[in-house]
């Protein structure tokens, strides 16, 4: 099992979240938008100077930066946004 950030992932591909670190006021706000461990999240587009990130959780979108997303630890190649199987 290959464990990287979020912020690693390239465009366009999918990753399955393993843990959300930092900060204690960060992780609450990411958990309770349902950034749990097991979800997938997929990487949409990246800004032109690589911040911030577009991702899709569970259907919505969210911008977040790259800093935050480096915090994100995730397994690459879940197959789709939504909760992993």
């Amino acid at each position: 099992m290959l464990v990287t950030s979020l912020a690693e992932i390239p465009r366009g591909r999918s990753a399955t979240v393993r843990e959300v670190a930092g900060p204690r006021a960060f992780r609450r706000r990411l958990l309770e938008m349902g950034l749990v461990p097991g979800t997938a999240v997929r990487v949409v587009t990246v800004a032109p100077l690589g911040d911030p990130l577009r991702i899709e959780v569970r259907g919505g979108q969210w911008s977040i930066r790259r800093a935050e997303a480096a915090q994100i630890s995730v397994e690459p190649g879940a197959d789709r946004p939504g909760r992993a199987p």
